[in-house]
């Protein structure tokens, strides 16, 4: 530093040295003087260059680099890859069946073939290969098709994201605004948090490439661009995944959602935690990707449960437990309809034209079996609504049976659900005489916490709104498996379907239906072409109407005059009455 201190010196000396008017005399002799001057100054600053250079000698010359500059002249690029690799840096790569260890020598990456072996230790996920050096501590993940990074971990079919982007593992790398991102192993990012070198950086996504991510808990995946002239971020040109977040549907093995606690209240443990390597469902397990499972804790069914689940800590020891993810409601919805072979009347149908038919069964001590008492509807997947009459002669719920997903009566189903009772709800002021307040509800057993599952033939109806009222004539459902003719001796074998219109409460009175008193919790319903009609059995079944693309259970079979009889309509609960009742025993 001491000979350029001086250089600067006798520089500034030099410059503001200025000549003053001198005698015409004395001219030569300035002129000799300013040439001896010269001179005597080159020589000078010569000798202080030599004691500069004989002192940076002794110390050892290290040149320093002005700060927030960058030298770019010594990193390695891998073209296949894009990472980037500073001087010194050393890495495994594929080349071809061979193996090579390479490392980054001012710009070139110089590389040769050494020998590998299998990881004692997994360390690529979505089933990659994991191969390590001989005479090294690096490793390589061959990955399968789909997958590429160090271990694995980049999705390159993934288009989307979930939720808040959090768990996107795909390859997008430009902005909204075009700008390409910055890999996130740049020395430019030396000095921001999120980095290939922040010490969470494979869970959170970040590595060495330039793959858009959501490291800090954001909204959407980003990254860091270079624009006007400075660094800076913005959100990258994804879309959100169409799945549901908030709940899962059927068996919940397309739940993406970030729930991440189980029933117990137990904290998930990351599905690529090194205390569940050694389970079967890993982030570690071929296709693990697209089964849900990665870099985080959320719950997931990749082996199609009956519902999203986790690994958990149970004292000292892993263990796995169902999540506290609520069911998406698919009230009323089925496979389509097409037209079957011919509920007084009615035809036979199938039971996934009807998911949401329950079929209610007894045990008698008096009696070996089970034997059929009443009709009922699935409403959630724990809770079967029916009439309180059904049960005038049940002293208790654990006499009673529920069947989910029959289409015979008799006959076991291919995907039926079998339940007994913890609680049977018969309405308080149930009046036996009238059939007033002709509504129950049994809640089904389960030590799941989770009872029906739902399926093509297992779903529930939908629950219609207090102040729901449909226009008068509109063509509902009934379904059953009760008698086909009034005096008939057996039940139907078969699960039938008849279709019948709502009648105006105009029509729906005592004159119609034999003088029996009719109140405001009932309605009326029945076929104008005197075809259909509730009969003894279908009792509890249910009435179910369009609302809104859906099927809304708008009546409970109750009671009628006969079956079919011409212009007398058969007698419903009307359940718009109960919505309240319902919420308070059931919680839904």
């Amino acid at each position: 530093m001491f000979p350029l201190l001086s250089l600067q010196l006798l520089v500034v000396r030099a410059e503001n040295t200025k000549p003053s008017a001198a005698h015409p005399k004395c001219r030569a002799m300035a002129e000799v003087n300013r040439t001896l001057y010269g001179r005597c100054t080159m020589m000078f600053l010569f000798i202080m260059f030599l004691a500069g250079v004989v002192s940076s000698s002794h110390e050892g010359f290290h040149p320093r680099w002005k700060r927030g500059t960058r030298s770019y002249k010594s990193l390695c690029v891998e073209r296949s890859s894009g990472r980037i690799y500073k001087l010194g840096d050393t890495w495994l790569r594929p080349a071809g069946k061979r193996t090579e260890f390479c490392r980054c020598d001012n710009g070139l990456s110089r590389c040769h073939s050494v020998p590998v072996t299998d990881c004692a230790e997994q360390k690529c996920y979505n089933g990659g290969r994991c191969q390590q050096a001989v005479y090294s501590t690096h490793h390589l993940c061959r990955c399968p098709s789909g997958f590429k990074g160090e271990h694995c971990e980049t999705d390159t079919k993934e288009t989307c994201y979930e939720g808040n982007g959090a768990t996107y593992r795909g390859t997008q790398h430009e902005t909204h605004s075009g700008a390409v991102c910055i890999n996130w192993n740049s020395e430019s990012l030396s000095g921001q948090r999120y980095k290939a070198k922040h010490k969470d950086a494979l869970s959170l996504g970040l590595g060495n490439h330039n793959y858009c991510r959501n490291p800090d808990g954001d909204s959407k995946p980003w990254c860091h661009i270079f624009k006007d002239g400075r660094y800076k971020w913005e959100y990258c040109t994804l879309k959100p995944c169409n799945a549901s977040l908030s709940c899962y549907s059927g068996r919940g093995t397309t739940y993406r959602g970030n729930h991440n606690i189980a029933m117990s209240g137990a904290a998930c443990l990351r599905w690529d935690s090194p205390l569940v390597r050694h389970r079967t469902y890993t982030a570690w397990k071929s296709q693990a990707r697209s089964l849900g499972m990665g870099s985080h804790n959320y719950c997931r069914n990749p082996d199609n449960d009956s519902r999203p689940w986790c690994h958990i800590m149970k004292g000292s020891e892993t263990a796995w437990e169902y999540c506290d993810v609520p069911q998406c409601s698919t009230c009323g919805t089925r496979r389509p309809q097409v037209p079957q072979f011919k509920i007084k009347g009615g035809r036979g149908t199938q039971i996934t034209s009807h998911p949401w038919q329950a079929a209610i069964f007894y045990v008698s001590r008096r009696f070996a079996g089970e034997h059929f008492l009443c009709g009922g509807t699935l409403i959630h997947s724990c809770w079967v609504l029916s009439a309180a009459h059904c049960f005038n002669e049940i002293s208790n719920a654990e006499q009673l049976r529920v069947i989910l997903g029959r289409t015979m009566q008799r006959e076991p189903g291919d995907e039926e659900q079998k339940f007994t009772v913890e609680q049977l709800y018969v309405h308080s002021e149930f009046d036996a005489n009238t059939f007033d307040n002709d509504i129950a509800l049994l809640k089904l057993y389960s030590t799941s916490g989770s009872c029906a599952k739902e399926t093509e033939s297992t779903r529930p109806a939908c629950i219609p709104d207090s102040g729901l009222t449909l226009p008068d004539w509109t063509e509902c459902e009934i379904s059953g498996y009760g008698k086909h003719e009034e005096l008939a001796l057996l039940y139907s074998e078969q699960l039938k379907e008849g279709h019948v219109r709502l009648y105006p409460d105009s029509m729906c009175t005592p004159e119609r239906l034999s003088n029996q008193e009719v109140t405001q919790n009932m309605l009326c319903a029945g076929d104008t072409r005197n075809l259909d009609d509730a009969c003894k059995g279908d009792s509890g079944g249910p009435l179910v109407c369009p609302h809104e693309g859906r099927m809304h259970l708008m009546g409970i079979v109750s009671w009628g005059i006969g079956c079919g009889k011409k212009d007398t309509p058969g007698v419903y609960t009307r359940v718009t009455r109960y919505t309240n009742w319902i919420r308070e025993h059931t919680g839904i």
